[in-house]
């Protein structure tokens, strides 16, 4: 491969020479894959941020208006706590906010009235189904340029890293 062939250099292969520069004793090729990664989730979530400001829902309200609005049931807040990975302390905050606005309702398990269900309300679907579709259209903008073959071996290799690192937060 001659220098014509390589191509041209992201903020990721800039950030690993300066690391390199630094310290030549240390491989960095992990920040190939892994700065890349999180460069990306950073600003996905960047845009979706932007995205909901108008609306006054955070990203963190919108993961659990996502995370009710999938599921085929009421789920209690442990269960949103999982799926959502933040605090439960910050599930409550959270859940407080979108019943306060009207997204979110709770109500008793009827086999044990101290458990509190939570269910996305019509007002909360109503949004989820609006925001939902252009979080995709934002998606599919940063993977624009791969084929269905690219998309499926890179959906597979991250799915392995996504294992690994499942794996890492168990130990």
């Amino acid at each position: 491969m001659d220098s014509t062939d390589r191509p041209e250099p992201d903020f990721i292969d800039i950030v690993r020479d300066e690391w390199g520069r630094s310290y030549p004793e240390i491989d960095t090729s992990p920040i190939e894959i892994v700065g890349r990664i999180t460069r990306i989730s950073s600003q996905a979530l960047h845009q979706l941020d932007r995205a909901l400001a108008p609306s006054s829902v955070t990203r963190a309200e919108f993961e659990v208006l996502c995370a009710l609005a999938r599921s085929d049931r009421p789920l209690r807040t442990s269960e949103v706590t999982a799926v959502t990975m933040v605090s439960g302390a910050a599930t409550t905050k959270h859940v407080e906010r979108l019943v306060a606005v009207g997204f979110v309702e709770r109500e008793r398990f009827e086999r044990d009235g101290r458990v509190v269900l939570l269910r996305v309300t019509d007002a909360g679907r109503e949004f989820v189904d609006r925001e939902l579709p252009r979080r995709i259209e934002r998606d599919q903008r940063l993977l624009a340029g791969l084929d269905d073959g690219e998309r499926a071996v890179l959906a597979g290799l991250l799915r392995r890293i996504c294992r690994n690192s499942d794996d890492a937060d168990r130990i």
